[in-house]
């Protein structure tokens, strides 16, 4: 389960400053909740079926049909996710300032099903392709021209554009669908997150089965065209909601915030702070409480002679407010957690990528059925599910009952249990990936592709810790006024993750000679390449270890039991609500 920080507004407002489709208050019995954010939901499930689909069987395509080495096949796919996910960057920080979210979500979703129908093409037209490789002639392939790969990035680059921007705003325009100083919808928007994290694992599985036994077995066309109509029907879909959704108004960029805050600490860093904190400019109505870290950014809010004199204090290129300097303390903390947790979405990256090819080396038949290298994903997603759901169910309130937190575990808690499953996980590949290689060189023979599973379900079961504890932390500890930034830098550490696999994969390529990372993995090292990751986890983990006991949670204002949270919860999700708090239509039956 997931909890994410809510208040109410200081103002005494119920709604959040929250609108319908025509600018109007929200009349909460016709709006939000759990029908509004279903179809939201629905959006993020078409993203990464049209994700997954893709980088899940990409390398194969690239390795066999283009013909393109090993090592730079690999980056291919990992830049491309890491460019979809820093993108979403750019999709939070014009959602904050300028569109909103619904509007960021609708206008990268035509996007995005731009780019597939793009990747559809390139993959159809013969003369996108080089001449068939004859396994005769083997080593000696026509690898694809710069002309035929045009085609091909340029689509890529579309998809991690739109669907960047679909990500970096889904979750907060989803989590916006529910009034946080409503007890019971506050207690509903509990579940939020999870069920949104089961969505994209769901919509993964979808795509490492049915669309890659498509794209394997019928055609490349015919799978990535199913994407792009998938797409489509989100974007119609969610723009048929329009009516039944509440709308939070883009407050502004909050990077120009963070930019004046430390502009104005820098010109003012030769002044003393005052006695009291209580003479920086209004501190005494501030949002958010002052804290006594980062002090140096306090000087930002000091009123100098000009400020008061020409009554300039409420201008925020002469001085900061109080609330605006603790908001960039607020993401400046999150940095050090931010850089611990990168290396995890590295390893995750071997899922797509060496694990896929490892498959085609290996035995993949269940009798007379082949089974697509790309599907054995398969088991990274159910994985999740699995992990997901025992979590909800077991894991947190058995740690509920053992620590007393109504969360049961914190973030960070999950987010190092994510860590240490990715290294296990670095283990088991290396291991397993020894024993292929011996057995094909000495003995001839290919084993089952069916000892790839423990990689698979152990970095499966990291990612389902990992994942929902990074975004429970990035939404739950930044501003609330910067929930799409905030998730664009949770997502950027996904971004990271893969650049650094592409990173360290041209450096092991480089220092090794190429001896590690081969075409043909009988004659290379992959293993070596594991245990390198599996060490470089070690280190990480004790870095993070280091930054996260020393991290303090930003304060929760829940007033409600344990107890009676629960009891609500289970009251509003089987009974009907007045129709002045929520619409009986709304209500959420099943649970994750």
């Amino acid at each position: 389960m997931v909890l994410v920080h809510n208040h109410a507004e200081k103002d005494g407002s119920t709604d959040g400053g929250l609108v319908d489709f025509r600018g109007n208050p929200v009349d909460k019995s016709r709006t939000g909740g759990w029908l509004g954010a279903g179809l939201i939901l629905g959006t993020e499930l078409s993203e990464r079926i049209c994700v997954m689909g893709i980088s899940m069987n990409l390398v194969t395509y690239l390795v066999g049909d283009l013909h393109l080495p090993s090592s730079d096949s690999a980056n291919i796919v990992t830049n491309f996710m890491g460019t979809l996910n820093l993108l979403a960057l750019l999709g939070g920080f014009l959602a904050d300032a300028k569109l909103g979210r619904y509007a960021t979500i609708a206008i990268f979703g035509c996007i995005a099903a731009v780019g597939v129908t793009l990747l559809t093409l390139a993959t159809s037209i013969p003369s996108m392709k080089p001449p068939v490789c004859d396994s005769r002639s083997q080593g000696h392939c026509i690898e694809a021209s710069g002309q035929q790969l045009a085609l091909l990035y340029a689509a890529l680059y579309t998809i991690s554009l739109g669907c960047g921007g679909i990500k970096s705003s889904v979750s907060g325009f989803g989590s916006d669908q529910f009034d946080s100083s409503n007890p019971k919808e506050n207690k509903a928007m509990i579940y939020f997150f999870n069920r949104f994290y089961f969505c994209i694992s769901l919509g993964s599985l979808f795509a490492v089965t049915v669309l890659v036994y498509i794209q394997d077995y019928v055609g490349r066309g015919w799978g990535y065209g199913i994407s792009a109509g998938t797409m489509v029907l989100a974007v119609a879909v969610l723009l048929g909601g329009t009516s039944l959704y509440r709308f939070k108004k883009p407050e502004g960029s909050p990077l120009t915030i963070i930019w004046r805050v430390l502009i104005l600490a820098w010109r003012k860093r030769k002044f003393s702070h005052p006695s009291d904190p209580g003479f920086l400019n209004e501190y005494h109505n501030a949002k958010v409480p002052h804290t006594k870290m980062l002090r140096c950014l306090d000087k930002a809010a000091i009123l100098d002679d000009y400020a008061v004199a020409n009554e300039n204090r409420i201008n925020s290129w002469i001085v900061s407010t109080v609330s605006q300097v603790e908001e960039v303390k607020m993401v400046l903390k999150l940095i050090p957690i931010w850089s611990t947790c990168i290396l995890f979405w590295t390893v995750y990256s071997q899922m797509n990528t060496f694990s896929i090819e490892q498959a085609t080396f290996m035995n993949r038949n269940v009798g007379k059925f082949g089974i697509p290298a790309g599907s054995f994903s398969f088991f990274l997603f159910i994985s999740i599910l699995l992990f997901t759901s025992i979590n909800e169910r077991v894991t947190v309130p058995i740690a509920r009952k053992i620590t007393g937190n109504r969360q049961g575990l914190t973030s960070l808690q999950r987010v190092g249990i994510g860590l240490i499953l990715s290294i296990v996980g670095m283990v088991a590949a290396a291991v397993v990936e020894k024993q292929r290689r011996e057995n094909a060189i000495h003995h001839n023979y290919s084993i089952s592709a069916f000892w790839l599973v423990p990689q698979f379900f152990i970095v499966g079961a990291g990612e389902a810790f990992a994942y929902v504890g990074q975004l429970e932390f990035f939404i739950r500890e930044a501003p609330e006024g910067m929930k799409s930034m905030s998730t664009g830098l949770f997502l950027s550490t996904l971004s990271m993750g893969f650049f650094i696999s592409s990173l360290l994969v041209s450096i092991a390529h480089k220092v090794t000679n190429g001896s590690w990372l081969k075409n043909n993995l009988n004659n290379g090292k992959l293993d070596y390449f594991y245990w390198m990751l599996a060490v470089l986890g070690v280190l990480n983990y004790f870095v993070f270890l280091v930054f996260s006991t020393r991290h303090q949670y930003k304060t929760q204002h829940l007033s409600t039991t344990l107890e009676d949270s629960e009891e609500e919860l289970k009251n509003w999700n089987d009974t009907s609500i007045d129709n002045t708090q929520k619409n009986p239509n709304d209500a959420e039956k099943e649970q994750v």
